[in-house]
């Protein structure tokens, strides 16, 4: 498994580095296939992308995504000024100073003011107009505003093309719509980050102070676990009841109020739901409905007590394990490290595969009176043709980065083995994760003497263990989940394509397809879990642990139920007292509610960046020290369920578990375990 994702990893980054040139990205690209700003060229002082015509662009995606139909040349500055050809023209005998501004962009080279408007225009020599415009993504845009209302340029709601003709600036609504949104988007990022420039160490303050609450909550779980859990249940019951009081109410209110004793079936459909509310039957239907839930919920409180008590007793002992190991959560570092390499590794190989093109130039005139428009010609040859004959005014221009080689016509292979291999790669670093924890906790379970029999730097040796001995194991689980995880990109990207086909089929077989590789992926990552659990324990290849871990769980599915809702319930709300309880505080604090911190408050455009940052950044902070929790109380929970199976508490063989769970088992003295 390593071996073919060493290759598949070495053919992209060959071809892609081979052929990728990812200064395609970086510079804007003019009609002569040259680079705007590349040093140790013609244009290295040239930067800024100019439009000869950009009425011709429809929207900024055009401009910057796809080739718009007029020349482009680099200049160094965009004009900031009306001008038209047929004014400068005319002028430049006694106005030098406009035809030298106005040459600027102008095809280099040229500086022939005799020659007629008509030919200039037809060899586009030379812009019909220049617009005020400012640079944008390397690129001249007209400088929209508004003024009262009215979408201006330079104050002006009119100009002239240059071809005789008074346009009104709305003739570009299609693309001020676009560039205004962008340019209303870049004012507020510029606030966003003076916001995040003055309070960034604020923010980092409350991320510490989330990181202490999560790890106290982690230490208080030891005593608070049963507390929490108990109290919810029991709130629930009672919200119920209420509830069930309530109906109970409501049905007995409308005794005797007329049209009250009316049935659902007589009334028939009614939009407004507050019709239904009037009737009796209504609220005896909600009040048996919620009978039926406080009976099973009550049931499954007595029949499942037992295994309820030991799911708390296992994360009471979970929190006692990472007390033990401290360093378990600081791993999530490591894993999130790994992972920003693989995906830093897959943008860079993915831009060079994009950018991994040859120039294509094209034939660029009017395609209704010329029959080569569009299509490709060779700019070393092209005036040697008859095109320029048949076609007046016929320019041979750069269009796109591609070709027609072989290679060419597999990019988009490459580009999916690409993103198969990161998969891949993430995968592999979640497992290796995964495995690296779960042998550093049973290590912690299986010693006999809890603390003094737990070996030295149990972490560390867990994680030289899963390097040494299970990286087959670790790729070929993480393989088999990058495998579906590809199919359901290839089914969203299909879904995307197919979204206006009217058969009715089709989507319903894609979206069945998609429901069900979306459990399938679920049911991987669980098996995948506890596999490499038990590959962490037995150090066995993954499809015998894999096996092992179903049939186990299988066993135990009850306390699988139980342990795995009950994890969930106490995790989610310590992450939600985590980033809400910090929230508060940081709410508080960025808009000046604590009088003690009042003037230490920064002043901010947007409190709510620093807010919702806090917030987002606590509950990762959270998820990454409770992720840590939740495999250590899996790895513990099978540990237990293999103690169980394979020891019955007698001096030959003891039990593993810790006291606590052995009294919930029924039994009245720990046996002594061997040394």
């Amino acid at each position: 498994c390593v071996c073919l994702t060493t290759v598949l990893r070495g053919m992209c980054v060959f071809a892609a580095w081979v052929h990728g040139d990812p200064r395609k990205v970086i510079y804007p690209t003019d009609s002569y296939g040259q680079f705007c700003g590349q040093k140790d060229t013609v244009n290295e002082n040239k930067t800024i992308l100019f439009y000869f015509n950009i009425l011709k662009c429809a929207s900024p995606v055009v401009l910057i995504n796809l080739q718009c139909p007029t020349t482009q040349l680099c200049v160094s500055k965009c004009p900031d000024r009306f001008a038209t050809y047929i004014d400068v023209q005319a002028s430049y005998r006694y106005k030098p100073d406009q035809w030298n501004y106005f040459k600027q962009f102008c095809k280099p080279g040229f500086n022939n003011p005799r020659k007629s408007v008509a030919q200039v225009l037809r060899d586009e020599d030379c812009p019909s107009m220049i617009i005020p415009s400012r640079p944008f993504l390397k690129r001249c845009f007209p400088d929209f505003s508004t003024k009262n209302g009215v979408l201006t340029v330079a104050n002006q709601t009119t100009f002239r093309d240059g071809r005789g003709k008074t346009r009104n600036v709305t003739d570009l609504r299609e693309a001020a719509n676009g560039i205004n949104s962008v340019l209303d988007a870049r004012s507020v990022g510029v606030k966003i980050f003076e916001d995040y420039a003055i309070s960034w160490y604020w923010i980092l303050i409350g991320l510490f102070i989330a990181m202490i609450v999560s790890l106290l909550f982690l230490v208080l779980l030891r005593f608070t676990a049963g507390v929490l859990f108990w109290i919810f249940i029991f709130g629930v019951i009672g919200i119920i009841g209420y509830g069930i009081w309530h109906c109970y109410w409501e049905y007995d209110h409308l005794k005797g109020i007329p049209g009250s004793d009316l049935t659902v079936y007589d009334i028939g459909f009614q939009t407004d739901f507050r019709v239904y509310l009037q009737l009796r039957q209504t609220w005896l239907a909600f009040m048996i409905l919620l009978c039926i839930v406080e009976v099973v919920i009550i049931l499954m409180l007595i029949f499942l007590r037992n295994r309820i008590r030991i799911a708390i007793a296992l994360l009471k002992e979970g929190s006692r394990a990472i007390g033990y190991i401290m360093s378990t959560l600081f791993y999530p570092i490591v894993t999130f490290v790994l992972i920003a390499i693989c995906i830093s590794y897959w943008a860079v190989t993915a831009v060079f595969l994009a950018t991994s093109g040859e120039p294509v130039y094209k034939v660029m005139a009017n395609q209704t009176l010329c029959r080569y428009a569009n299509l490709t010609c060779d700019p070393e040859t092209f005036n040697k043709t008859n095109v320029t004959k048949l076609c007046p005014g016929a320019q041979c221009t750069f269009a796109f980065y591609g070709g027609e080689s072989l290679y060419h016509k597999y990019i988009f292979i490459f580009q999916l083995a690409n993103a198969f291999v990161f998969l891949w790669l993430v995968n592999f670093a979640i497992a290796l994760g995964q495995c690296t924890l779960a042998g550093a906790f049973a290590s912690y379970y299986w010693a006999s003497r809890k603390p003094a029999d737990i070996p030295l730097w149990p972490l560390f040796s867990s994680f030289g263990r899963a390097i040494r001995y299970h990286t087959g194991s670790l790729a070929f689980g993480a393989l088999i989940l990058a495998i579906v995880q590809l199919i359901r990109v290839i089914l969203e990207y299909l879904d995307h394509k197919l979204k206006g086909t009217q058969n009715s089929f089709t989507r319903f077989l894609l979206c069945c397809l998609k429901c069900c590789f979306w459990c399938l992926e679920k049911f991987l990552k669980f098996i995948n879990r506890n596999a490499y659990i038990m590959i962490a324990i037995y150090g066995k290849n993954f499809c015998t642990s894999a096996k092992e871990a179903f049939f186990l769980l299988m066993r135990n599915v009850v306390r699988v139920a139980v342990l795995d809702k009950v994890t969930d319930f106490l995790l989610f709300l310590g992450k939600i007292l985590v980033a809400g309880g910090v929230g508060v505080l940081a709410f508080f604090f960025f808009t000046q509610r604590i009088p003690i911190f009042a003037q230490e408050a920064p002043a901010l455009n947007y409190y709510w960046v620093p807010l919702l940052t806090v917030i987002i950044g606590s509950y990762l902070v959270a998820h990454g020290f409770f992720s840590v929790y939740a495999m250590c109380v899996d790895t513990l929970f099978l540990c237990f369920c293999e103690d169980l199976e394979r020891n019955d508490g007698s001096t030959a063989k003891p039990y593993f578990m810790s006291a606590s769970l052995h009294r919930i088992l029924g039994k009245k003295e720990l046996s002594p375990k061997k040394a």
